[in-house]
């Protein structure tokens, strides 16, 4: 059974990602959604609440499990048994970027692959970042995010401004 890791951020966790997921679980016998637990961006939830939502937004996958990582993506897929890592691709300079890191990757890590999922028409347009900036705004997300992501968004930016984690 080949195992695979899907690494991000997913703050939020949006339909972009799960369609993303939901496409990789059906290609490998075992996928890790990995949450990168600090990131060098502005994050609304810990790493933590992070794991939390994606697991909700998971549930219905079998064969899918969500963990959080510190340190280099490879470190942690050769920590899982993987030997494949999934990245989700919406738009050219998410090319231009996975490229980069995949070169970076294949020399850190020769035998761990990188497959990239270009992302469904209609979540073409989704970005954690957008979602962020409509809901700050307080934009409707419920077309973006599912409804458990969307009431955690709701309460988190009702409550004190954003962190870095």
């Amino acid at each position: 059974m080949t195992i695979a890791v899907y690494p991000g951020t997913f703050d939020p966790a949006h339909f972009g990602h799960i369609d993303i997921a939901e496409r990789a679980h059906a290609v490998f016998g075992r996928l890790v959604v990995a949450v990168f637990e600090s990131p060098q961006k502005n994050v609304i939830f810990s790493a933590e609440e992070r794991v939390t939502l994606m697991r909700q937004a998971l549930a219905h996958l079998p064969n899918v499990e969500v963990a959080s990582y510190r340190g280099l993506t490879v470190d942690f897929v050769r920590q899982q048994g993987a030997r494949v890592i999934v990245r989700g691709l919406r738009v050219v300079t998410d090319f231009e970027m996975e490229y980069q890191m995949a070169l970076m990757n294949s020399r850190l890590a020769p035998e761990i692959e990188v497959l990239c999922l270009m992302t469904s028409l209609e979540y073409a347009f989704i970005s954690s970042s957008l979602v962020k900036e409509v809901a700050k705004a307080g934009g409707s997300v419920a077309q973006l995010v599912p409804a458990h992501v969307e009431e955690a968004m709701r309460r988190r930016l009702a409550s004190p401004p954003c962190r870095k984690e």
